[in-house]
């Protein structure tokens, strides 16, 4: 049973079974959805929704001190630009951003994520230590704020600690720009659980790990870090970079005679709990056994068009049966649309084909992407969001039917319209997380105040 206040009627809602139509909402004080029933009378004194309801998408990849960055990497530094250069000026940033600096850049880009209808994120967080790489007195300094972020704004999150140790393959001693990112497994699992004690888990958030990638991790600290995760969180999500470029590709195959998803899969019990992100450059094999191993792909088309990374070959994998989710990452975009807009365009690019993500079993392009990243961002989050159903966060997103992306269309084509037409504001009216509504009007509640210490923030980083 719910309490007084916590139930709204929509009249369409989209649930897993597609769009229904008078739809009753009912979640409990925890934030939970307790019923979700289609075909409903008109409760009396229940509030209506203002326009159709879908689920909150999840944003499985995040970075958010880069979202400081966006926009001021546009130029050519070296004859050959790439990732590899990217990641020089990335790192200049990340040596200057200060614990007050990260809460307010962070704070203001959950609320963009909400804004635009991500309703949780998984925050990937490698910044760990003082300008000077000593660890803060408060070891979990930079992640607590990280967290404390993410719940002024309202979002729910998968707080997701990043090992990191060496600065390639063969154990290379890490870089003096990398100081601020350096662990041992042992110290890693300390600020987890310093984190958590600091801020427990509950309905809006969540703890994992993220070992950074192969060539920053050893395989016998993989193996402890997984051991230390489970004596303290059993079945909690591990993240990982992997085969984002080429260049890592190479070096894998030099280091190790296995390209890098094949060797993880080959050395480590990959299963559900696991997120590949990038996954860029897998080959046919690889691809086929990644999507049988029930892993997420963590996809960020915006990010890894933006930095040259390659088109990852969704075809084959989703027709394999493969589950993929989407993030922003780096920020350059802060949309799941866009992400699933350049998801699809990508294959067409490359093919020469129309709704190529298409199948046979699932004909709309739209509806079959927006399934996908909707359950594989919460496979991803270890978190019950992703879907209009009891047991879930009540977490939706409320579409503005007066939009002309929308208005006039049938349900059927709403999501299409909703993905991919580029005209104009997203035709999202609200946001809600936990049943609380963060978005309306498209402002969120805290913007002012928010995006004045972003401002501030970012223009001292550029002092």
């Amino acid at each position: 049973m719910t309490t007084d206040g916590n139930a709204l009627f929509a009249a369409h809602a989209y649930l897993p079974q597609g769009w229904r139509r008078d739809v009753l909402l009912e979640w409990n004080d925890e934030g939970m959805l307790t019923a979700v029933t289609p075909d409903s009378p008109v409760p009396p004194g229940v509030a209506r929704a203002n326009g159709p309801l879908m689920p909150g998408m999840p944003n499985l990849h995040s970075h958010a001190f880069q979202r400081a960055m966006a926009g001021l990497a546009e130029y050519r530094a070296q004859a050959g630009d790439n990732f590899w250069s990217w990641r020089d000026l990335m790192y200049r940033l990340a040596a200057r951003i200060t614990p007050a600096a990260l809460e307010a850049i962070a704070r203001w880009l959950y609320i963009e994520m909400l804004k635009a209808g991500y309703t949780s994120v998984c925050e990937f967080h490698y910044v760990h230590h003082a300008l000077d790489g000593s660890r803060y007195e408060q070891v979990a300094e930079l992640g607590q704020r990280v967290v404390d972020a993410a719940s002024q704004a309202g979002i729910g999150m998968t707080m997701l600690p990043v090992l990191y140790e060496y600065s390639g393959f063969g154990k290379r001693e890490p870089r003096p720009d990398q100081r601020r990112f350096i662990n041992t497994p042992q110290s890693l699992l300390e600020l987890l659980l310093t984190l958590r004690r600091a801020r427990p888990e509950h309905g809006a958030l969540a703890y994992g790990v993220a070992p950074h990638s192969l060539r920053a991790v050893s395989q016998p600290s993989l193996h402890a870090l997984l051991d230390g995760l489970d004596a303290q969180l059993p079945g909690a999500p591990v993240h990982i970079h992997i085969a984002e470029q080429t260049g890592e590709v190479d070096e894998c195959l030099a280091a190790t005679g296995a390209r890098p998803v094949a060797w993880l899969l080959d050395h480590f019990n990959v299963d559900a709990r696991w997120c590949l992100v990038h996954a860029t450059h897998v080959d046919d094999a690889e691809a086929a056994a990644l999507a049988a191993s029930g892993a997420v792909a963590g996809l960020c088309p915006t990010t890894e068009a933006n930095l040259g990374d390659g088109i990852f070959p969704a075809q084959r994998y989703l027709d394999a049966g493969g589950l993929i989710g989407v993030g922003s990452d780096s920020h350059i975009a802060v949309d799941w649309r866009s992400e699933l807009r350049l998801l699809e365009y990508g294959q067409r690019l490359a093919l020469r084909q129309r709704n190529v993500l298409a199948s046979a079993t699932r004909p709309q392009v739209a509806e079959r992407l927006v399934d996908a990243a909707l359950a594989g961002g919460a496979r991803a989050s270890g978190r019950a969001i992703g879907a209009l159903q009891a047991g879930r966060r009540a977490d939706w997103l409320v579409l503005d039917p007066a939009h002309p992306s929308l208005d006039g269309r049938r349900p059927n084509d709403w999501l299409a319209a909703v993905v991919f037409c580029e005209h104009g504001d997203a035709p999202i009216a609200e946001v809600h997380t936990g049943g609380r509504c963060v978005v309306r009007e498209g402002r969120h509640r805290d913007e002012a105040p928010a995006y004045a210490a972003y401002r501030e923030a970012v223009a001292g980083l550029q002092a």
